[in-house]
């Protein structure tokens, strides 16, 4: 069973989960995601799947958020796997769009069901791909986790688009999606609905920003033709990434939207992808300065980036 740790320098949760020192490594057989393992049904499309390890569990006791040298409290909250496939061998990249449409749909009605729980407060979709990041499993997957507090990199965005829009009554994503599609030359791809652009400032080496051109919360805000414009934005984004080098590009894949209780304006929907491989051969190693300070040292120049993306047209065969 997990617990939470307050670290009083930080002023943060560490969620302390060593039963997830047991879960498997990279197994080559007997992946508990494929049909006939006897975990999932005999037949499925996309797929919610019970984290066998999970951080937070509705069975965990509640959380106190009160602070203290040595606070410690329970984890109660949700992990969940996002099967994308049944397909094991298929790369995130390789999803048809009408296949990324079924899991934007899992995922916002199981965002839906999260935010009703009482002890839900912020409901984080994500992926991991690739060894470089830490994917256990290789089958493809994201994953939804159920937090009992707003984690602090978002708390620290929200706070910051809350003080934007109290100086200037407007919405600091939407002035920032406005001055990238206006300059147009850190956009890698768009639709109707959604823009894809590499940040000003980004971290990491070919990090790309989908923002939704229309100001919304949630995932459950979405409306008309959005759902189906995110599943075929994401699609290019994916394809374009592991064009870039002809290999299965290891990345973090962060949804942002809105805390789960009461109403955040200031909140704009959004999507993070942050890859790890800043060349062909080399990675992005977040190692004494960007861990221990805090402070990110950029490899690549966010226009160059862009640039390169945008150009990256699909090749095969894309090497594992």
């Amino acid at each position: 069973m997990s617990e939470l740790r307050w670290h009083p320098l930080l002023e943060q949760w560490v969620v302390v989960a060593s039963h997830r020192q047991d879960r498997p490594q990279l197994p080559t057989k007997g992946c508990p995601f494929c049909i006939g393992s006897g975990r999932v049904p005999d037949n499925y499309d996309v797929l919610i799947y019970p984290n066998d390890f999970p951080a937070f569990s509705a069975d965990s006791e509640p959380f106190h958020p009160e602070p203290g040298l040595f606070k410690t409290t329970g984890s109660q909250g949700a992990c969940d796997v996002v099967l994308y496939s049944p397909d094991h061998n298929l790369r995130p990249s390789q999803l048809p769009v009408e296949q990324w449409r079924k899991v934007v749909d899992l995922w916002t009605a199981r965002s839906r069901e999260l935010t009703t729980l009482p002890y839900v407060e912020y409901v984080m979709v994500f992926e991991n791909s690739g060894e470089a990041v830490g994917v256990t499993m290789p089958h493809p997957h994201g994953q939804i986790y159920a937090f009992p507090f707003t984690p602090p990199l978002y708390d620290k965005e929200l706070t910051a688009a809350s003080g934007y829009m109290d100086a200037n009554q407007s919405c600091i994503y939407c002035e920032l999606l406005r001055r990238e599609l206006a300059d147009g030359i850190r956009v890698v791809a768009q639709n109707d609905s959604f823009a894809a652009f590499v940040p000003f400032a980004a971290r990491f080496p070919g990090e790309i920003a989908i923002y939704a051109r229309r100001h919304f919360q949630r995932l459950t805000d979405m409306q008309s033709n959005e759902p189906q414009d995110l599943a075929s934005l994401i699609s290019v984004v994916r394809k374009k990434y592991d064009s870039l080098y002809g290999i299965l590009l290891p990345l973090m894949m962060i949804l942002h939207q809105g805390p789960a209780k009461g109403d955040a304006p200031y909140s704009h929907f959004h999507i993070d992808l942050l890859p790890l491989q800043r060349s062909a051969t080399k990675l992005k190693f977040l190692a004494a300065v960007e861990s221990g300070a805090g402070a990110f040292l950029a490899d690549t120049r966010a226009e160059e980036r862009a640039r390169q993306l945008r150009e990256a047209e699909p090749r095969t065969p894309l090497v594992p």
